[in-house]
């Protein structure tokens, strides 16, 4: 049912651990930019602005056993700030943005906002492990850390919710092959009922017309300014690229500072991002097959031009006959799979657990396969389902141009499969229109150049192997933004802060010091551990 939707995009923060390599040059100072005088907030929005936050205990917003262990931690502080949930009717009902934070060890220069992307990814989980991860950084000592989980998301309030744990459980079974005008009508019903559910269950059709990132950009600026400070300083990955991109259109006089890695495109179209997408997939399989190839034992043969067919015969097998999972408690589908296959895909450090997971399931067993597809998907050990994939469709059906017309969704899906024939289902094109079809709200973003004058220099990461989100949109966007770029050598997504020095003391630099690398740096990433 919904895997129309999640191929147009699901890219999020991936942590990782590659060691350090070289650092191209040395660093350069950015040019002052000339920046208006910051306007004064709407009236109507004043209660809004000038809101104090009542910071506690973070325990009791943790949705996930993880994030109970990792939000009990007497520095971490958290809050919930008020939004209009409406923001063309902001004294009607409001919104509540959950928001975390530790405060900086120094001489604080102000706020660090990170957004790990999804969309759907919990803000306030990624700011928990960052606060770890930058402990001993300059970074902790300059910054608070806040992450946030945008509206919809995570612990914020009105909720975004579709299924639950039973139906999501249904859901993953489902196959969807069927091409015949009967499958097609049987899955367009299934996607009318999810489109139906969500909005019954999260509140309303006013909480999805209104869950789209052109909100989103106005709930950070009034957390900025309840947060303290006069400008922006935020890291966004993935997804979250496209929101710190739109808030320099929206407020280009209150950023400070932006990193923006694994890039959204703002001006390409999502028919054409999703096929880009696609294709970087097919390009990360055939790296990971490459390498599996070394093996002796590898499960895709010891030639990659075979790789594609090895795996189909491997995998296809599931639409008749799932395998057991876990001891035989549960039973892998084709969908999880794939899906597992393409969550490994994320990271190069995940191929040798695709080895065998692919090795243990062409022996019968889908354990490993059925682990990496719930990480993706959301779900916990216990067998809860937290809200990241519900509100990655819910976003992406008013931020994404919608597709209404069956012959267009074929072709979307026949390009598709072309450019990542790893995971088609050999069954033909099932031509069915996806939940947006019939999303009770428009889409509330399109495509285009960010109009962004009076913004200061900004600084976009982009992995030339990255898989979701392709080199070439952190190239677009850089330029879009007349930005810097910092190209990184490797194979998987995203890069900033997650353990190279080269990448980390570049973004560092910008972030404190508002110091750029030179035109053309690059770093690289080290090489998959155990290779």
């Amino acid at each position: 049912m919904l895997g129309a939707v999640l191929d147009a995009l699901r890219p999020f923060a991936v942590a990782a651990c590659s060691a350090a390599l070289a650092l191209s040059g040395c660093s350069q100072p950015a040019a002052p930019a000339v920046v208006p005088q910051q306007p004064a907030p709407a009236s109507e929005l004043t209660r809004f602005y000038d809101q104090q936050l009542s910071w506690g205990p973070c325990v009791d917003y943790a949705s996930t056993p993880a994030d109970r262990a990792s939000f009990d931690d007497e520095a971490l502080q958290c809050a919930r700030l008020e939004v209009p949930l409406d923001y063309a009717a902001p004294e009607g009902r409001t919104a509540q943005v959950a928001v975390l934070r530790h405060r900086a060890t120094g001489d604080r220069i102000g706020s660090l906002l990170v957004n790990p992307g999804g969309p759907g990814a919990s803000g306030m989980s990624l700011g928990a492990t960052m606060s770890r991860r930058l402990a001993k950084s300059p970074l902790s000592e300059r910054f608070d850390v806040v992450g946030f989980d945008p509206r919809g998301v995570g612990a914020s309030t009105p909720t975004i919710d579709c299924l639950n744990d039973a139906e999501w459980e249904v859901e993953r079974a489902d196959l969807d092959i069927d091409p015949s005008p009967e499958g097609v009508a049987q899955t367009e019903a299934e996607n009318q009922q999810y489109a139906q559910r969500c909005t019954e269950r999260s509140g309303g059709a006013d909480v999805l017309a209104n869950a789209g990132t052109r909100d989103v950009v106005r709930d950070v600026d009034i957390l900025r300014q309840v947060l303290g400070d006069q400008k922006l300083t935020y890291l966004g990955y993935s997804y979250g690229t496209r929101i710190g991109s739109a808030y320099a259109e929206a407020y280009p006089q209150n950023v400070r500072a932006l990193v923006l890695d694994g890039a959204l495109d703002p001006e390409q179209t999502t028919v054409q991002r999703t096929v880009d997408q696609s294709a970087g997939f097919q390009q990360a399989f055939d790296a990971f097959a490459a390498d599996c190839a070394k093996e002796p034992n590898c499960p895709l043969g010891q030639d990659p031009a075979r790789a594609t067919a090895n795996f189909q015969a491997i995998t296809r097998p599931l639409m008749d006959r799932p395998a057991p999972a876990d001891g035989g408690a549960r039973t892998l589908s084709y969908p999880d799979a794939v899906t597992g296959t393409i969550q490994a895909l994320y990271l190069s450090d995940f191929w040798p657990l695709l080895t065998r997971g692919l090795s243990t399931l062409a022996s019968g067993d889908g354990t490993i396969l059925m682990r990496l597809a719930d990480m993706y998907n959301d779900r916990d050990p216990d067998g809860h389902y937290g809200n990241g994939i519900e509100a990655f469709v819910a976003i992406s059906c008013v931020d994404e141009e919608r597709i209404t017309d069956r012959g267009e969704q074929a072709e979307l899906i026949r390009r598709s499969n072309e450019m990542a024939p790893f995971r088609d289902d050999g069954h033909g094109v099932v031509a069915a229109l996806d939940p947006c079809a019939f999303w009770p709200a428009p889409p509330t973003s399109e495509p285009h150049v960010p109009q962004v004058e009076g913004l200061p220099p900004t600084l976009t990461v982009s992995v030339t192997g990255d898989p979701a989100t392709p080199y070439q949109a952190g190239v677009d966007l850089a330029k879009a933004l007349s930005g810097s770029l910092l190209s990184v050598e490797g194979a998987q997504h995203t890069a900033a802060l997650q353990g190279n020095t080269c990448v980390d003391d570049i973004v560092s630099a910008y972030l404190i010091d508002l110091r750029l690398p030179p035109e053309g740096a690059r770093c690289s990433l080290a090489p998959t551990p155990g290779r």
